[in-house]
C-alpha cells in the first residue's frame, strides 16, 4: 500500500512561501501554485498590518491557503496581537498560522510563540492548524534544553487545543543531520508531524547569502564538500540531494513523523514552481479542507 504522504511516484507534497509585497505587487505569481497549496506569508517587520491582511485576502481569493507568520515579539501590546489575528481571520478567512518568536529591537509583552499560544486567542478565533518552528541544526542563541522544554510545553498546549499542530523547519542541505534531528525529537516525545524546509533550486551565491542570514552555514559547508555532483558555482543547487533521502525514509521507516516538505523559493517563484511541477510534488496534496471566511466579532 502506498503511504498517503507520498504520491504515486513517491513524491512529497509541498508548501511554499511569499512575502506580502510579492503577493500584492506580482499577482501573476498566485497562478503558479495549484489550488489549496499552503502559502506561508512572511513577516519581516517591513510591511504594515494593512498590507499583510490584504496579501492574505489575495491568497485566499486565489484559492490558496494563506498561512501568515505570527511573530510574537513584533506586537507592542496584547491588543495589537489580538487585532492582527482578528483581522486575518475575519477579513481574509485565515485558519492556519505559523507561530514564531520573531526578531525586533524593541520586543513587546509576548517574548515567544509559547506566550502567544498561552493567550488562548488562536482557539478562541477558530484557528484550525498551527505551525511551529523547528531547527534541525539547532538555534545558535537557544540552549538545547530550552528548545526541548518549549517543544514539550507546546505539546501540553496542543492537548488542550482544538487546533492541529505541526512543525515546519528552517531550510538545510544535510539530510543526514535532519534524520538525526528527527530521531532526537522523537526521543524527546515529539508527536507533531514535521514539514522539512528545503531550499528550492537557486544559484550557490544566492544560497550563501541566505545560509549566513539563517545560521545554517554548517549545512551549506557540508553541501559544498560533496563536490560537483551536488552543487557548482555554474549549475547551482539541486534540491533532490536533500529530498530524495527523506522520501526514502518514509518508505523504510513509515512510523516517522515526516509529513511533507516546505520549499523556500530562493531562486524565484517561477523556477521553484517549475521544479515542483516537474518533480510531481505539486500534482498531489495531502488531504485538508480549505477554510472559508467567517465573521469574527471585533
Amino acid at each position: 500500500m502506498t503511504d498517503p504522504r507520498l504520491n504515486a511516484i513517491g513524491r512529497f507534497s509541498a508548501s511554499t512561501e511569499m512575502s506580502p509585497r510579492q503577493v500584492l505587487e506580482k499577482p501573476e505569481l498566485l497562478a503558479l501554485p495549484p489550488k489549496l497549496t499552503r502559502v506561508y506569508l512572511t513577516d519581516l517587520g517591513n510591511v504594515p498590518e494593512d498590507g499583510i491582511v490584504q496579501a492574505a485576502i489575495r491568497l485566499h481569493d486565489a484559492g490558496l491557503v494563506p498561512v501568515p507568520h505570527m511573530a510574537a515579539r513584533r506586537y507592542d501590546s496584547l491588543a495589537a496581537f489580538d487585532r492582527r489575528l482578528r483581522r486575518l481571520v475575519g477579513e481574509a478567512g485565515v485558519r492556519e498560522v505559523l507561530a514564531i518568536a520573531g526578531e525586533t529591537d524593541t520586543p513587546g509583552p509576548l517574548s515567544s510563540s509559547v506566550d502567544m499560544l498561552e493567550t488562548g486567542l488562536f482557539d478562541e478565533l477558530g484557528i484550525e492548524r498551527i505551525a511551529i518552528a523547528g531547527h534541525p541544526e539547532g538555534a545558535p542563541e537557544i540552549p538545547e534544553a530550552t528548545i526541548r522544554a518549549f517543544l514539550m510545553r507546546k505539546h501540553e498546549l496542543a492537548s488542550q487545543s482544538d487546533a492541529h499542530f505541526h512543525i515546519v523547519t528552517q531550510f538545510g542541505f544535510d539530510p543526514h543531520r535532519v534524520n538525526l534531528w528527527l530521531d532526537e525529537i522523537a526521543a524527546w516525545g515529539n508527536r507533531f508531524p514535521v514539514h522539512i524546509g528545503v531550499a528550492g533550486p537557486a544559484k550557490i551565491t544566492t544560497l550563501l547569502k541566505y545560509a549566513a542570514f539563517a545560521g545554517v552555514e554548517n549545512s551549506l559547508a557540508f553541501l559544498k564538500k560533496r563536490g560537483g555532483a551536488v552543487v557548482s558555482m555554474l549549475s547551482g543547487y539541486d534540491p533532490e540531494t536533500m529530498i530524495a533521502p527523506l522520501e526514502a525514509r518514509i518508505r523504510t521507516r513509515p512510523q516517522c513523523q515526516l509529513e511533507q516538505i516546505h520549499v523556500y523559493p530562493f531562486g524565484g517563484m517561477q523556477k521553484t514552481a517549475r521544479w515542483l511541477l516537474e518533480r510531481g510534488s505539486w500534482s498531489f496534496h495531502a488531504p485538508h479542507t480549505r477554510p472559508n471566511s467567517i465573521e469574527v466579532a471585533q
